[in-house]
């Protein structure tokens, strides 16, 4: 099997940041909330990245930071797609008034702007790390529902599933081993979308404030954290942003690469 340049480079940087996620109480140079210096204190070869705004280890904080940051999203991403797709593809089997129900359900949470619904739910709530995977994962659920249940519809009709149909087989083999197989290309193309987009909405949480709590940290609230360096010329900020650039862009070259593998699924007959 040949792997483009395009998808090693995607899975080297993506394997580095979940190694790092991983074994960041190994790795890290300091604790995560360990004042070792004075604020905004330049590289050095005590700091590589220098310090942030109150004497931490920048390098420390970023590699706890991606932890959270990647911990987070993961699970959010997880759960919205178990939660999404298993109702998308139970809604198009099933059809009729529980699809349409539970379809007007879905358009009415859509309807609500997701950053102003995680805001006014998490200003209620305690807000933790359960808490924002919950928030996270329901709401994104959505659009993968919105996904799956088209993907579904289409494969609900073909001739393999009217087969096992008539067989005489359950709903739950005819999702899990008829649908789910064929409509796996698309929805690994959105996984690594939909990872993203948790990794931006959890940094947006943080950067306002309501996202993880001090002295934890991720990548968003590292930019908050040091933002008003940037008027004095100083970079703290930047580096977490950068961070969460390079994560979008390797996981999002490592999701096209497994789209083209799983292609040949389209319209494949399942189980």
């Amino acid at each position: 099997m040949r792997i483009p340049i395009s998808a090693l480079i995607g899975l080297f940087f993506t394997g580095g940041f979940f190694l790092m996620a991983v074994f960041a109480p190994l790795i890290a140079p300091y604790g995560l909330a360990e004042v070792v210096g004075d604020v905004w204190e330049p590289r050095s070869a005590d700091h590589w990245l220098g310090t942030d705004n109150i004497g931490r280890d920048l390098l420390s904080r970023m590699i706890y930071g991606g932890r959270t940051t990647i911990l987070i999203a993961a699970l959010a991403t997880v759960l919205s797609f178990s939660l999404g797709s298993f109702l998308g593809f139970t809604a198009a089997v099933i059809g009729g008034w529980i699809d349409q129900l539970m379809s007007r359900l879905v358009d009415l949470l859509m309807s609500i702007p997701t950053l102003i619904f995680a805001l006014v739910v998490l200003s209620v709530m305690p807000v933790n790390i359960t808490t924002l995977i919950l928030v996270m994962g329901i709401l994104d659920s959505t659009r993968v529902y919105r996904l799956s249940r088209a993907v579904a519809v289409d494969i609900n009709v073909q001739d393999f599933v009217e087969a096992a149909k008539l067989r005489g087989e359950r709903r739950s083999w005819i999702i899990f081993r008829e649908i789910l197989p064929n409509a796996l290309s698309p929805l690994v193309a959105e996984l690594g979308l939909r990872f993203i987009f948790a990794v931006l909405f959890l940094s947006t949480l943080s950067f306002l404030g309501l996202g993880v709590q001090p002295p934890a940290s991720d990548w968003g609230g590292m930019v908050k954290e040091n933002k008003d360096g940037i008027v004095f010329g100083i970079g703290a900020a930047l580096v977490p942003a950068a961070a969460i650039s390079a994560l979008a862009i390797s996981v999002n070259l490592v999701a096209d690469w497994v789209l083209n593998r799983t292609s040949d699924l389209k319209g494949g007959r399942g189980g």
